[in-house]
């Protein structure tokens, strides 16, 4: 196939939906209630609208919900299932491994695992795990190990610790998930996650508004400490954007496809492609060559080492 390849696309499995519901999830991040999610579905999706491969992943609120060993034990088993789903679909899907954070330990635990046993093609982060956002000092192991391995970084939104305060009773993903990700991004390059450990590459996701927050993290910077803070703007320039819920998206040199199915429905997901193919006739080719692009880059690096 010569389809799409969806950088952010998610799975939903019983036992996984069961903990979080456990954990009092009930309406997943303000919204109405879980999705419903099948193999078949999927598949029907990316067939519909040209999708050759999906990389799938476990979306907000994350496994970690207050208990670091049954957090270690869920990660295991979606990371286990996503990499059967890739087996038993050839070519169709991949994935991002979730990692137990904010416990630190078993996250490079579970990478090793993910990477030497499962095969993952990256992992996803949240943009805070437990209120603790990424520049935090005790990650710089996983940061470390990380970079080691060239790992793609898909960095996914999350509702803030004070969510309660600021969402107004409105679904987080509407307002506060661009808000929480432009915190962990700018946390990412004002504590020099970036520069110090540049074989990364990150994805952000929902991520068409966040070059703008260069110009005024510089601006400020120029205006007011232009001695004691990183230029912000050259650091998000090297990072990957996907387009998921952003159907006016800008078509930039660092764009990828994400259908945010299935916690985007699947009519929204057609509606968005309609949307696009409107704007921009080679948005299907420029995508799907960044995507290679960031296999590509990956891959070398690999080499190299």
């Amino acid at each position: 196939m010569t389809g799409l390849i969806d950088v952010h696309s998610h799975f939903l499995l019983p036992e996984y939906v069961a903990a979080a519901e456990r954990a009092g999830h009930l309406r997943p991040d303000g919204m109405p209630g879980w999705p419903g999610w099948t193999v078949q579905k999927h598949l029907d999706l990316m067939d519909r609208n040209e999708i050759a491969t999906a990389l799938l992943s476990v979306s907000s609120p994350g496994v970690h919900f207050g208990d670091d060993f049954r957090a270690q034990v869920l990660a295991r088993r979606v990371n286990e299932s996503a990499a059967e789903l890739g087996r038993d679909h050839p070519g169709r899907f991949g994935f991002f491994a979730s990692l137990p954070l904010p416990d630190v330990q078993g996250a490079l635990v579970e990478l090793e695992y993910a990477y030497d046993v499962l095969h993952a093609d990256g992992v996803v982060l949240m943009s805070n795990a437990g209120g603790l956002y990424p520049g935090e000092p005790s990650w710089e192991p996983l940061w470390r190990a990380l970079n080691d391995r060239s790992a793609v970084v898909l960095l996914h939104p999350t509702s803030p610790p004070q969510w309660r305060q600021v969402a107004l009773d409105r679904p987080r993903p509407m307002i506060e998930f661009l808000f929480d990700s432009a915190r962990a991004v700018t946390d990412l390059a004002l504590t020099g996650i970036f520069t110090r450990y540049p074989d990364i590459q990150f994805v952000v996701a929902h991520g068409g508004v966040l070059p703008l927050l260069g110009d005024r993290l510089d601006h400020f910077r120029r205006t007011f400490a232009p001695d004691s803070l990183p230029s912000v703007t050259p650091q998000l320039d090297n990072l990957w954007y996907d387009v998921a819920g952003t159907p006016d998206a800008v078509m930039g040199d660092r764009v990828l496809y994400g259908s945010d199915y299935c916690f985007t429905p699947a009519d929204a997901v057609g509606r968005q492609f309609a949307a696009l193919d409107a704007r921009s006739g080679d948005w299907r080719e420029r995508v799907r060559a960044n995507a290679e692009r960031l296999a590509g880059a990956k891959s070398r690096r690999k080499v190299a080492m």
